[in-house]
């Protein structure tokens, strides 16, 4: 056996991808099979191999995020990475992300790398971090209600809806809303061709119950702009009083009325008394409209994207910044060595330049930590908090510069795994 990992041949897909499911104790439908079989870009997938047997894998794939500004940026999203509990310990996750990490600089087209970690312990080491939480929330709504103000309300009842117990019936719509969403939330993906067919995934065994995956559209003018994918689950109390539930899959609007329409929509569904939403972003508009917010049970999952600066300077030059920053920073990258020493980063809401400096420093951090700050959902000035961001000179005002500048308007936030 060797440890050194190669391209995959397009006709070791099948087996690859055995060692992928396995790794997850997947199951999967006829079409999950050949949707993933579509989606996989074979000349980006690596495998270790024992006996002619996969024994470790892991694959990339070309995606484009949005970063603070509206700018989409490419980057190589991680996926698919598994070792058999039969070789572990012998350092082919190790050598499976370097070969990833020196392809992508090699490539020199995505300054950034992106992931979801299935073990939140296993990808710091490798200079990914934690950049983007979501919510998960249980919405009684039996005992809270929306409050619109009246233009709000007037807005939202302009709007035509149209809804579909059939969501892929109205794929189009969805599709163009998302694709105008993209830009104005830090974290989101492009949808390549393909990967709008993989929100409506909707395999029975998932449903738990609840109705197949339906959908409703909001349009002003004709023009889609707000959707919502939902299922519900009908139940009762013993007294046999509806006690449904609305599972709510995903949601994206492109103003006010959009998001009030939707909630408005979700909170009246007939026979239902809650709604149930595992992925929304931090700063969801309902949270604000709902009028009692106790009768929801909010939590944080921090199992969400993890971002990798694989070109330091480039991905701090592709965002732009909330407030005028003029800083040099001592950056350590052990892993990916061209990344460590001194950048002066200059920028402000209009763009960007980082460049290599041999000017004093101001701030110190590592890789991982500009990684978590990048999509400005996580305070630098909470990472010095914690002694993982050092100002050089105690007391310059430098890391509260810097944290005000790297803060995003709207909480960055990945709508879907990948």
């Amino acid at each position: 056996m060797t440890t050194e990992p190669r391209v995959l041949q397009p006709s070791e897909w099948d087996t690859w991808y055995e060692r992928v499911l396995s790794a997850f104790a997947g199951e999967e439908t006829p079409e999950e099979h050949e949707l993933y079989r579509s989606l996989t870009e074979v000349e980006r997938c690596l495998g270790v191999w024992d006996e002619g047997h996969p024994v470790a894998t892991a694959g990339l794939l070309s995606f484009r995020m949005a970063v603070p500004s509206g700018a989409v940026v490419p980057a190589a999203g991680v996926t698919m990475v598994s070792v058999a509990p039969t070789h572990r310990r012998r350092g082919l996750l190790r050598a499976l992300m370097r070969r990833q990490l020196d392809d992508v600089r090699a490539a020199g087209e995505e300054p950034l790398a992106v992931l979801t970690a299935s073990e939140a312990a296993i990808y710091g080491r490798f200079g990914y971090g934690l950049a983007t939480s979501r919510m998960a929330a249980r919405i009684d709504t039996s005992r809270s209600a929306l409050h619109l103000p009246a233009p709000l309300a007037a807005d939202a009842d302009g709007l035509v809806l149209r809804a579909s117990d059939t969501a892929a019936s109205l794929l189009r719509e969805c599709e163009a809303v998302y694709a105008r969403a993209v830009p104005r939330r830090p974290g989101m993906l492009e949808r390549r061709p393909g990967w709008e067919h993989t929100p409506l995934l909707d395999p029975v065994r998932r449903r738990g119950g609840a109705s197949p995956l339906r959908c409703v559209v909001a349009l002003r003018d004709g023009t889609p702009v707000a959707f919502a994918r939902y299922a519900v689950k009908l139940g009762s109390d013993e007294s046999g009083a509806p006690q449904g539930e609305v599972r709510l899959r995903d949601l994206e609007a492109l103003d006010a009325a959009g998001h009030a329409a939707m909630w408005r929509f979700l909170w009246s569904l007939d026979l239902t008394t809650s709604i149930v939403a595992d992925n929304r972003p931090l700063d969801d508009p309902w949270l604000h409209l709902v009028d009692d917010r106790r009768r929801s049970a909010k939590h944080l999952n921090d199992d969400a994207l993890y971002v990798r600066l694989v070109q330091v300077g480039d991905a701090l030059a592709a965002r732009s910044y909330a407030a005028p920053l003029d800083v040099v920073l001592e950056v350590e990258d052990a892993f990916c060595p061209w990344n460590s020493g001194r950048w002066r980063l200059a920028g402000d809401e209009k763009g960007a330049v980082c460049e290599p400096t041999r000017d004093a420093a101001d701030l110190s951090l590592s890789v991982r930590e500009l990684g978590r700050a990048y999509l400005g959902g996580v305070s630098l000035a909470a990472l010095g908090s914690a002694g993982l961001v050092r100002e050089v000179r105690p007391g310059s005002g430098a890391l509260r510069a810097a944290a005000t500048a790297f803060t995003s308007a709207t909480a960055p936030w990945l709508p879907h795994g990948f």
